[in-house]
């Protein structure tokens, strides 16, 4: 069994290009909530998203190349290429060879499918564009990542709703820990800001008509959020030979399913998910110090959240921070998990907490220390990353500085 180090991490989406530009904005606490631009929402009940504001593939892909790809597979290998240039992978056949890269996406390439279905049913067209399915699928992702790359181990995609990035990565740390991949890169990527599937939020109405605020008592609901965000992981004693940096350590990997219902979110299962986390890794609760909530701003995510850490957690909760990053980069679906491992792997590298921001008032029925609107300087060995889906299907990342 090896311990397994983040050697490479890359990231878009609204708070950044990069994964400099995400860490610096989650220190500062700036959100990137705001109007929809891509996409008329004039028709909605709500307007806000968190949009990689003019979003352009020219400097990323030609014309060729992007014609192949929807904006969700774009982000993928976007935020991948940054992951394997920051880690400094030296490749060898060996590596290519028996490399895995395992992703996750929720919806795939949903602007593709609109496209196509705007086309057929709206404007009566016989066809759509020819490149349809293989632009759609939710593993286009892994598997432009593996072509650019060269890479011909075990390549995927998980697809369990919000989870999914964190299913992928917990998959991808499993695997290089049993010896199974040598290396994998991981994470997650979407793209939901198209008019149909916004029609398809609207109708679950559980997004906020201005921001998303968790954990605070006048919290309205969710904001929608897209990007990419990818890891690079390896065995511990592979990092430290080759002088690679390392970002965190991945420490365990924990799921479990609510089997109750397919929308609401059970508080036993969340704790279920966090005590095999917590299990896997060989540590107590108490050696926890952060926890990068879950937190969709929703009444009944952050309420039933807050009931789960207690339940693990105890007098200790109490000591915990326990912030929502969903209230800067939005909720990005089957990206949601890589984006906020990603926050708790910088807060762990570089001794801050990220705030929840758009915090207004205390709500008794989240009695957390949540980092209201402002980080704090702060010293943590070990932080939890939660991901809770609809399905019921729950994945915890456990990290360690």
């Amino acid at each position: 069994m090896h311990r397994v180090a983040v050697t490479g991490i890359g990231a878009i989406c609204a708070l950044g290009r990069t994964a400099e530009e995400f860490a610096c904005a989650l220190r500062a606490g700036r959100s990137g909530i705001g109007p929809i631009q891509s996409t008329d929402c004039t028709t909605l009940r709500f307007r806000n998203g968190a949009e990689i504001t003019g979003y352009d593939y020219r400097p990323y892909f030609d014309d060729k190349r992007a014609d192949f790809m929807d904006r969700f597979a774009q982000f993928a290998v976007i935020a991948a290429r940054e992951a394997v240039n920051d880690a400094g992978i030296q490749w060898t056949p060996e590596l290519r060879e028996a490399g895995a890269i395992i992703t996750g996406s929720c919806v795939g390439g949903q602007a593709t499918e609109d496209i196509g279905f705007y086309n057929v049913y709206k404007m009566g067209l016989n066809r759509v564009h020819p490149l349809t399915i293989p632009k759609i699928m939710s593993n286009a992702g892994a598997s432009h990542i593996s072509m650019e790359l060269g890479v011909t181990g075990p390549s995927y995609t998980i697809s369990t709703a919000c989870s999914s990035a964190s299913h992928a990565i917990g998959q991808a740390f499993w695997m290089v820990r049993s010896g199974m991949a040598p290396l994998a890169i991981t994470g997650g990527s979407e793209a939901p800001l198209g008019f149909g599937i916004l029609k398809a939020w609207e109708a679950l109405r559980v997004v906020s008509p201005d921001t998303c605020r968790p954990f605070s008592k006048d919290r309205n609901g969710m904001i929608l959020g897209e990007g990419g965000a990818m890891l690079v992981l390896e065995p511990l004693e592979a990092a430290r030979a080759r002088g690679a940096r390392i970002h965190a350590e991945i420490v365990g990997f924990g799921m479990s399913s609510d089997a109750s219902h397919i929308t609401q979110p059970s508080a036993e299962g969340a704790a279920r998910a966090m005590r095999s986390a917590i299990c896997d890794a060989r540590l107590m609760p108490e050696a926890f110090g952060y926890i990068n909530a879950h937190g969709t701003g929703t009444m009944a995510n952050d309420v039933t959240e807050t009931a789960a850490i207690r339940m693990v957690f105890g007098s200790h909760a109490e000591r915990l921070a326990v912030s929502s990053t969903k209230s800067m980069h939005g909720h990005a679906l089957g990206a949601a998990g890589a984006l906020e491992a990603m926050a708790a792997i910088v807060a762990l590298r570089d001794g801050f907490l990220p705030p929840t921001a758009n915090y207004n008032q205390p709500d008794p029925d989240c009695d957390l220390d949540v980092v209201p609107n402002t980080s704090r300087p702060a010293q943590v060995e070990y932080a939890l990353s939660n991901s809770f889906a609809f399905g019921g299907l729950n994945a915890v990342l456990a990290f360690r500085r």
